[in-house]
């Protein structure tokens, strides 16, 4: 394996970055605002990672009080450099963490179905032009992937507009440059622990 690049957490603890591939770490500035958004749930939560890349967004949930966080990618080196990754944070932290890293086609995984607990926390962060937004969210919204209060994060072009489909309600959307974000809860279910002072309205680019 070629050698990696770096990234840092918003702690301020290093990690490594997948080598000379076509990935697009999300930026500290917005995994900054997705920690402080959710930190009222970040204590003892449960975490899918989806299109997980380097793992970082795992890293930073674990680094706040996340007691489990199941990754996945299709990509091998990703996967192995996200394993190291977490397995690092959770060595740091001298914690008793539960950590998966999956190799899989995303959809072809999420259509088995979920047999465990349901996760608190779903991040979805796929590249930006990979058309996987509306089947991703189909598929969730019919398996025992979430919590009935818990949330999906879904990062995505500002530019953008999604179809986030019938089964899910927008409980609140950020805007940071290019990027943005899009907060969803179940039909039925709206959490209430939510950061809405730091609610923000940024016009997109």
């Amino acid at each position: 394996m070629k050698a990696s690049g770096q990234l840092r957490l918003t702690t301020g603890r290093r990690l490594i970055s997948p080598p000379n591939l076509n990935t697009r770490p999300t930026t500290s500035r917005v995994r900054e605002a997705v920690m402080n958004i959710l930190a009222p749930r970040l204590k003892g939560s449960r975490w899918l990672d989806l299109c997980c890349g380097s793992g970082v967004i795992g890293c930073e949930a674990i680094e706040r009080g996340a007691a489990a966080v199941t990754a996945i990618d299709q990509d091998f080196r990703c996967t192995q450099i996200c394993e190291r990754n977490l397995q690092t944070i959770v060595g740091a932290l001298n914690s008793d963490i539960e950590v998966t890293v999956v190799r899989s086609d995303l959809l072809k995984w999420l259509r088995k179905g979920w047999r465990s607990t349901p996760f608190d926390v779903i991040y979805f962060d796929p590249p930006y032009d990979s058309g996987l937004y509306k089947s991703v969210l189909a598929s969730l919204s019919q398996k025992n992937w979430l919590n009935p209060d818990g949330i999906v994060v879904c990062e995505h072009r500002s530019k953008a507009t999604l179809d986030v489909g019938p089964s899910w309600i927008l409980t609140d959307k950020r805007s940071y440059g290019s990027s943005s974000l899009l907060l969803l809860s179940r039909q039925g279910h709206h959490p209430c622990d939510i950061d809405s002072k730091q609610r923000q309205t940024v016009r997109e680019e």
